[in-house]
């Protein structure tokens, strides 16, 4: 049995954070404006998700871990997104978010952009992820829907989750246009929460769009390094880089301060309608880039399977 942790958020009202996010976002941003909105019909484009929303009882999941994966990947480490949801004591979640294929089930490794409703006593899982990996005939980046091919509801090694009830309601809107700072949208939504709330912990999660321009993405290569990673460099070696184009649908998960438990405290995962997708790191086109955003403060952190051997390398 996997030990799960819990840990209850500090949460601000939903117009105090548009406003400390506003200031954040303008110091980063050309443009910037956050405001408390209903929560668009996420079943419809560009997102297509198998829930209306992302209200209700919100909780952030954070599975396994980097260590898992690195130096050496540990490929026993599976886990069943609908095993997570009563473990986060919300069977039938809506869950949102980044991780990593189950290679179990796969045969290979790739980047796992999770989008389920978990399975509930009256309904069965809907699993709407989309699966990144590299393309073995030309290397390019290979983005499938998880339900063509596969049934279940596994990943591998590590997640960072965002769930819900999947419920419609009200929600920060996130706009902004043409970054002039060093930080990508994710990490300065995360730097402007650590800064202004500081040892008080708040998770956020939803989804956000890169409407215009083009990212810094990557995708794990299908087969595991037989040399072990022991530092970041090691790890950019051997994962796999592209630029990719707009528009990209993201699905971040942030945590501003971790509390103790060794979490990784931003992934943020993306997919298109266009083929392309991975774990986001960077805009690459500053001037033209335009993000827009639907995001919910976390009220619990549920630590699962936390490493009792842990390192910082592969944390970004």
């Amino acid at each position: 049995m996997a030990k799960v942790e819990r840990f209850a958020f500090h949460v601000p009202s939903l117009e105090e954070l548009a406003g400390v996010l506003q200031k954040g976002l303008k110091e980063n941003f050309a443009d910037a404006q956050v405001s408390v909105v209903d929560c668009p019909d996420l079943t419809k484009e560009p997102f297509n998700f198998p829930a209306k929303g992302i209200c209700g009882k919100p909780r952030i999941a954070d599975v396994g871990g980097v260590p898992y994966l690195i130096p050496i990947a540990q490929k026993e480490k599976v886990y069943d997104l609908n095993k997570v949801a009563k473990d986060i004591e919300l069977p039938g979640a809506f869950i949102l978010g980044a991780g990593a294929v189950s290679s179990r089930v796969l045969g290979i490794n790739g980047e796992l952009i999770p989008i389920v409703q978990t399975k509930s006593e009256k309904k069965p899982a809907v699993n709407g992820s989309y699966v990144a990996q590299i393309n073995p005939t030309d290397k390019g980046c290979l983005l499938e829907k998880y339900s063509s091919k596969y049934t279940d509801c596994e990943f591998g090694l590590l997640a960072n989750l965002y769930a819900s009830e999947g419920q419609p309601g009200k929600v920060i809107e996130v706009k902004a246009n043409g970054r002039t700072g060093e930080l990508n949208f994710v990490s300065c939504l995360r730097q402007t929460l650590e800064k202004h709330y500081g040892e008080k912990p708040v998770g956020m999660g939803g989804t956000f769009i890169i409407q215009k321009g083009k990212a810094k993405i990557h995708v794990m290569p299908p087969e595991f390094s037989a040399c072990p990673l022991n530092t970041d460099e090691d790890v950019n070696n051997w994962l796999k880089f592209f630029e990719m184009k707009a528009p990209l649908i993201c699905q971040p998960v942030i945590v501003s301060r971790d509390p103790g438990f060794d979490l990784r405290v931003e992934h943020t995962h993306c997919f298109s309608h266009h083929g392309e997708g991975g774990h986001y790191h960077q805009d690459t086109s500053p001037d033209s880039v335009q993000y827009l955003g639907y995001l919910q403060p976390a009220e619990l952190l549920f630590r699962i399977d936390r490493p009792q051997e842990t390192h910082l390398v592969g944390r970004d």
